[in-house]
């Protein structure tokens, strides 16, 4: 690694002149005074690399945030970005709109599951989830079902942070520090079984019926069926560590909700925009929902960008039910259907429909499979997880420290030029599908020898400070900075 110059005078700035002062930012899902300890930062990023503020190519194993799906840096979304904004940077979007709107929305219909052709743009994954709920409810209020008022989640599901998505979703940390959430929500059973099927390549094969129909026994006899206006889920769970659905389970949830008259949600935040080797997973498992949920991949990142697309009878009876010259949805946000995000996410279709990054994704897939499951017998490992181009590794928890081992395992690839994500025990694995086999091989060996290495250093290993020593120094240096600026002011 290299190291950094640092000034000789205490009252001069570092010369590592991209180092903002650190502490007025304060950072979402981020232990923030471990990261200002360390800052880990990027400068640029093309292709499939990160630059950091030490000039060290750090291969992107996350796609981002799951969200980079085409690579960093694409001209063909800068280009089209930059002229939108020379052109309309902004267009109000209430009661007005602009004519990239529509061609957004008919371009993300074409590229929809069949009969999803109805498009409502938000600004983010967690605006699309609260709103697909609010559809929902608004659904069968106006066709004369206002008791279908109820909302059924699952256990681990993540969708999104607004106070919808946190009540449906069932990461518990997520929720405990924000009070009372919505009343009439329920949660299914998670998908998870490591005890029957650890190391299962791609889908396990057994339990999905059973797990399904559980959701008619429980939920629906607690709750009466008549009462639920939808089922919120996530085809693969993401945030929570890659859980996987078995086989016939999303298909018998279908027949459930079709049987009582009960809405399907798929969240595709994640899974949408060929992560799994087809366009969203409702193609991969041949489910079409009444509503789906995207985000992230639809602008490549770029530009912050949602949608919830639904199903064309769901949309005419909003139009059939509600008052001439009336608002039949009242709902909506100020940066819906941006004409930038528009522009970013034409871009990204284009990029899509170009290079067939969904058939690339899933001609690498079994690759990325064999490179994941190299690392069953290695330290730490528990379980092994995988379909298309996504993978989780649960480690094994070490009692009284959650999440230590992968976060020591997080930091020593990043030490190692390899940017994996951690989410408490489990790391998780998304590269942006343009990533090569050799990358492909280099990430998961680079787990490898970082879980190797951990295990060999012992409790030694799972001491932050031992790693991204530059970090460390600049924050120190940071921190020196601004205690002489406080001393200059208070003596001038």
């Amino acid at each position: 690694m290299n190291t950094p110059t640092l000034a000789s005078s205490s009252t001069e700035e570092s010369t590592v002149s991209d180092l903002p002062n650190l502490d007025h930012y304060w950072l979402p899902f981020t232990a923030n005074r471990q990261f200002k300890s360390m800052p880990r930062l990027f400068n640029a990023a093309k292709g499939n690399y990160y630059t950091t503020i030490d000039d060290r190519r750090l291969l992107d194993g996350t796609a981002g945030l799951w969200c980079v799906a085409a690579g960093h840096g694409r001209e063909e979304i800068a280009s089209s970005v930059a002229n939108q904004l020379r052109t309309l940077d902004y267009a109000p979007a209430f009661q007005n709109s602009h004519p990239l709107a529509f061609e957004a929305a008919e371009r993300l219909a074409q590229y929809m599951p069949p009969g999803l052709d109805r498009i409502f743009f938000t600004g983010s994954g967690s605006e699309s989830a609260d709103t697909a709920l609010k559809i929902a409810l608004a659904y069968h209020r106006v066709t004369g079902n206002p008791l279908r008022n109820k909302l059924i989640g699952r256990e681990r599901g993540y969708h999104g942070v607004n106070f919808g998505g946190i009540a449906v979703g069932g990461i518990a940390g997520n929720r405990k520090a924000f009070g009372n959430s919505l009343a009439g929500i329920d949660h299914i059973r998670h998908t998870l079984d490591i005890g029957r099927n650890a190391f299962t390549r791609g889908l396990p094969q057994d339990g999905g019926i059973a797990l399904a129909d559980e959701f008619e026994q429980r939920i629906t006899t607690l709750h009466d069926p008549a009462t639920i206006a939808a089922l919120i889920v996530e085809p693969m769970q993401g945030s929570a560590g890659v859980l996987l659905p078995p086989v016939g389970y999303l298909k018998r949830l279908r027949e459930i909700c079709d049987k009582h008259g009960i809405l399907l949600i798929f969240d595709e935040v994640i899974t949408g925009f060929g992560r799994l080797g087809t366009k969203f997973a409702a193609d991969y498992f041949g489910v079409v929902p009444d509503i789906l949920t995207c985000a992230k991949a639809l602008t490549n990142g770029a530009v912050p960008m949602g949608a919830v697309a639904v199903k064309r009878d769901i949309y005419d009876a909003f139009m059939a039910n509600s008052p001439a010259g009336g608002i039949e949805l009242p709902h909506g946000y100020t940066y819906s259907a941006h004409p930038v995000a528009c522009a970013a996410a034409l871009a990204t279709l284009d990029i899509f429909a170009s290079e067939k990054l969904e058939d690339r994704a899933a001609g690498l897939s079994a690759h990325f499979e064999e490179a994941a499951h190299s690392l069953k017998g290695l330290p730490f490992v528990k379980d092994i997880r995988n379909i298309g181009l996504v993978a989780g590794i649960e480690l094994e928890p070490i009692p009284g420290k959650p999440g230590a081992a992968a976060f020591a395992a997080y930091l020593k690839c990043y030490e190692m030029g390899v940017l994996v994500r951690y989410t408490g025990d489990i790391l998780a694995i998304s590269p942006p599908l343009t990533i090569e086999k050799d990358e492909i091989t280099r990430i998961f060996s680079t787990i490898g020898e970082a879980l190797t290495t951990l295990a060999a250093e012992g409790e030694a290993g799972l001491d932050p400070t031992r790693y991204l020593k530059n970090e460390q120094q600049w924050a120190a240096h940071q921190q020196e900075i601004q205690q002489q600026h406080l001393i200059l002011e208070h003596t001038a």
